[in-house]
């Protein structure tokens, strides 16, 4: 498995639950987001987590498109200005990046979040300087789901060959877009998903540990 992963050169990080622990930001938009609309607040909040918005509220609240989009819109309103900040980043993953890209890793981020503000987040931790693209979700809801995105930072990256690329995240719709673009994709355990979550969706590999991710893609035991 070493030598296989060794292979990827070009690696497509998702950012929530993978670079930077976003859950305080996202369940305290959402509570917000429901609280407005009068709705319950759900005791299993936290599968918001990973899911495009759009999809949680439909899914998870039952709301029609036109609640959907009314929520995102109160959501988004506290998220721009006050939650998107209620965030960190990971443990070793600053070791990580720049033992990767030392290694000669093309890095890039695939996220579900809106692009605009995974820019400002990756920014302000200092981290955008390792990821020559920065692809997300469109602001309008046109680029929504993992695939969308991941074939747009490929389009935009110029990146035809994707045998070289692979995903990295921490739920299930990380592997699921991977495999529905072509790609293989790397699980990661430090996030919000589970062992059995990533494995039932079908995880090519699973790391535990930003380091041993590193490890893993330049071909080290």
């Amino acid at each position: 498995m070493m030598n296989e992963l060794k292979n990827f050169d070009i690696l497509l990080f998702d950012l929530d639950g993978t670079l930077t622990d976003s859950q305080e930001g996202i369940i305290n938009c959402m509570k917000h987001a429901l609280t407005a609309m009068g709705r319950e607040i759900p005791d299993d909040i936290n599968r918001f987590l990973g899911p495009p918005l759009y999809d949680s509220f439909a899914e998870f609240c039952g709301m029609n498109e036109e609640e959907v989009l009314e929520a995102v819109r109160i959501f988004r309103e506290r998220y721009s200005t006050v939650g998107l900040f209620e965030n960190r980043v990971y443990e070793g993953i600053n070791e990580m990046l720049e033992r990767l890209k030392n290694g000669g890793k093309q890095l890039y981020v695939a996220t579900s979040k809106p692009d605009t503000f995974a820019k400002r987040i990756l920014e302000k931790f200092g981290l955008s300087r390792y990821f020559p693209i920065i692809g997300g979700a469109d602001i309008g809801g046109t680029r929504n789901e993992k695939w969308e995105v991941i074939d747009y930072v490929l389009e935009n990256a110029g990146i035809t060959d994707k045998s070289r690329v692979l995903m990295i995240g921490d739920r299930r719709q990380d592997v699921i877009g991977a495999h529905k673009t072509g790609l293989k994709c790397l699980g990661i355990l430090w996030g919000y998903g589970t062992t059995e979550e990533l494995n039932e969706a079908g995880a090519d590999f699973i790391a535990h540990t930003p380091q041993e991710t590193a490890d893993m893609l330049l071909g080290k035991e």
